[in-house]
């Protein structure tokens, strides 16, 4: 009976044993299933990319500013509304649709007479200022009428600025293709830099995109705001977008 008793707790110990060495191996599998898995999450590389692409204004706007001053309002408005007229037409005669002409507020403000060095309360005469603006998807029509905009003093008319815009009318469809190419830019970056290792670019953990750059063609100005260039018909636009990748 103490025989078959002794067999019997070693068989119980043995038991024990195995089952403790097959929890051991468990936790170190666990555990090192754990750190390869930790390891392969916290190996990412990040990388800057960036694209540009060359796009034409397709359309345009002029705004031609005149004043004058006269030393009654009634006057003024009446002068100021004929110089308005003779603007218009002159637009109109250059090749600019009616309905794409706008005729700004007329403002004015006195200016008091001065004695010496002092100004007095007596109004000397008045000052009138307007703009008449005009919109076309005829960018180089807008160029030309720009540079003739010299005949307007020849009838008689005081013109102050004269401000061209050149504009690009589907310019959020063109920053969505930006941002897909130089995310892509991005991950050829980071592929460059690893396939020395032998690994390879996996998913895409993050990407934050930058500041668009729009620019006249050949320009090399940049802005931490960015730059939405209006004076020149021709641009590029420049995206750029920091990605983060994991490494496999």
């Amino acid at each position: 009976m103490g025989e078959i008793k002794a067999v019997k707790d070693y068989q119980i110990i043995l038991f024990g044993v195995i089952i403790a060495l097959g929890a051991i191996f468990s936790t170190v599998l666990f555990t090192q299933a754990v750190i390869k898995y930790q390891k392969l999450q916290n190996q990412t590389i990040s990388t800057t990319g960036s694209a540009s692409k060359s796009v034409k204004a397709d359309f345009a706007t002029i705004t031609i500013s005149y004043k004058l001053s006269s030393p009654t309002i009634k006057d003024g408005y009446n002068k100021m509304s004929l110089n308005a007229q003779k603007i218009k037409d002159f637009l109109i005669k250059q090749g600019i649709d009616e309905k794409d002409i706008t005729l700004g507020q007329i403002s004015n403000y006195e200016v008091n007479k001065r004695i010496g060095n002092y100004t007095t309360n007596e109004v000397d005469f008045y000052k009138f200022n307007s703009y008449v603006k005009a919109t076309s998807k005829n960018v180089d029509l807008i160029t030309s009428i720009s540079n003739k905009t010299g005949e307007l003093v020849n009838m008689g008319i005081e013109t102050g600025y004269n401000d061209v815009q050149y504009l690009v009318s589907n310019l959020d469809a063109i920053k969505i293709e930006m941002v897909g190419m130089a995310t892509q830019n991005a991950k050829q970056r980071a592929e460059s830099m690893v396939s020395a290792t032998g690994d390879k670019i996996g998913s895409l953990n993050s990407a934050k995109m930058g500041v668009f750059q729009i620019v006249p063609i050949n320009s090399t100005e940049v802005s931490d705001y960015g730059i939405n260039d209006t004076t020149s018909p021709e641009k590029n636009v420049i995206a750029v977008v920091n990605a983060t990748f994991t490494v496999k």
